[in-house]
C-alpha cells in the first residue's frame, strides 16, 4: 500500500465519523493552481505575512498579560491582547494549509477538517469583530463617563463583555454551517478557493441550497450589522461628548481612538471588497486572492498599528525587547567565560 492509498484510507475513516451524506468523503482544494509557478511569490509574501502575525500578536499578548506594567493594566490592553489571540488562531486556520498547498500539486482536507476549518475561520472572524465592538464600547466610557470608568469597567464587567462577544459569534456562525454540514455531497469535490470557504463548499451539494444562502446571509447581516450599528453608534456619542471641548481636549480624545478607528475601518472595508469580489467577479484566482489579503490584512497590521499610535504599548515592548537583548548578550559573555 503506498502513501496515497494510506492517505485516502485515512480521508474514508474521517468520512465515516463526521460526514452524513454518502457521497463525498473529502475535498480537494483548488487555491491558486492556475498561478503556476508564480505561486512561489504570493508564498513567500504570505509566509513572511503569517510570521509577522505570529511575532506582533504574541508580543502584544506577552507584555499585557506576563509583565506586570501598572500603564497596561487598563481593560483596553485586556481587550487588546484578545483581538490579539483570536487574530493569531484566526490566521491559523487558513495560512498553514495554504502554505502547503502552495509546496503540493493537489491539496485535500477530509470532509471533518474541511467543516472544522470553515467554522472556526467564520467563528473567529465573527469574534474579531465583536471584541472591536466591546473595545468600541470601552473607548465610548473611557471619553464620555472618566470620572467612572474604573467603576464601570471593572474585571467582571471585562470578563462578562468577552463572554458576550464570544457567544455573539457563536450565535452568528453555527446555525449556518450546521445546516451547510447537514446537506448531501457527492461531488464533486473541488472547492474553488484557497480554504473551505462556506460559500463555495455549499454550491457542492447535490440539494437545494435556497434555504441554506437565505439562514447564511440573515446571520452575516446579523453579525455585520449589530456591531457596526454598536461602532457607529459608540462613535458618534463620542463625537457629541467633544464636540463642545476644547481642542486639546479632542486631540487627545482623537490619540485615544485613533488605532482602534484605524483598526475599523481597515477591518469593515476589506471586508467590502470580499464582498465585491463574491459578487461582481467570475475568476476563482482573483476572488481567492482577495479573500486572502483579506484574511491577512487585518491581524497582520492590528500589531502595527496599535504599536505605532500608542506610546505605553509601544514604550513597553521597546523595553521588552531591550531586556530580551540584555539577557542574550549575557549569556554569550557567560558562555565566552567558560
Amino acid at each position: 500500500m503506498n502513501k496515497i492509498d494510506i492517505h485516502l484510507n485515512f480521508n474514508y475513516l474521517l468520512f465515516d465519523i463526521g460526514n452524513p451524506s454518502d457521497g463525498v468523503s473529502f475535498f480537494i482544494i483548488q487555491g491558486l493552481t492556475s498561478l503556476g509557478d508564480k505561486q512561489m511569490i504570493l508564498f513567500v509574501f504570505l509566509l513572511l505575512g503569517y510570521i509577522i502575525i505570529l511575532g506582533g500578536n504574541s508580543m502584544i499578548i506577552f507584555v499585557v498579560q506576563a509583565l506586570t506594567d501598572p500603564k497596561l493594566s487598563s481593560p483596553m490592553y485586556f481587550f487588546l491582547s484578545n483581538l490579539s489571540f483570536v487574530d493569531m488562531f484566526y490566521t491559523t486556520t487558513t495560512i498553514p494549509k495554504m502554505l502547503s498547498s502552495f509546496l503540493s500539486d493537489t491539496t485535500t482536507i477530509s470532509f471533518l477538517g474541511c467543516f472544522l476549518q470553515m467554522h472556526f475561520f467564520v467563528y473567529l472572524s465573527v469574534t474579531s469583530r465583536a471584541i472591536l465592538t466591546v473595545m468600541a464600547f470601552d473607548r465610548y466610557v473611557a471619553i464620555c463617563n472618566p470620572l467612572r470608568y474604573t467603576s464601570i469597567m471593572t474585571w467582571p464587567t471585562r470578563l462578562l463583555l468577552i463572554a458576550g462577544a464570544w457567544s455573539f459569534s457563536t450565535f452568528c456562525t453555527l446555525p449556518p454551517v450546521i445546516i451547510t454540514w447537514m446537506e448531501p455531497y457527492c461531488g464533486p469535490n473541488v472547492v474553488r478557493h484557497g480554504w473551505c470557504d462556506l460559500s463555495s463548499v455549499r454550491q457542492l451539494a447535490c440539494a437545494d441550497t435556497s434555504v441554506d444562502n437565505i439562514v447564511s446571509l440573515s446571520f452575516a447581516l446579523v453579525a455585520l450589522l449589530t456591531t457596526g450599528v454598536l461602532i457607529l453608534t459608540s462613535y458618534v456619542l463620542i463625537g457629541f461628548s467633544i464636540w463642545m471641548k476644547g481642542v486639546t481636549q479632542r486631540l487627545k480624545a482623537f490619540r485615544t481612538c485613533a488605532a482602534h478607528l484605524t483598526v475599523v475601518t481597515i477591518s469593515y472595508t476589506s471586508s467590502s471588497f470580499v464582498y465585491i469580489s463574491y459578487r461582481d467577479y467570475q475568476q476563482d484566482d482573483v476572488r481567492i486572492i482577495v479573500a486572502v489579503v483579506y484574511a491577512v490584512l487585518t491581524p497582520f497590521l492590528n500589531p502595527v498599528i496599535y504599536s505605532l499610535r500608542n506610546k505605553e504599548l509601544r514604550d513597553s515592548i521597546r523595553r521588552t525587547l531591550s531586556r530580551f537583548r540584555s539577557a542574550v548578550s549575557a549569556t554569550k559573555d557567560i558562555n565566552t567565560v567558560s
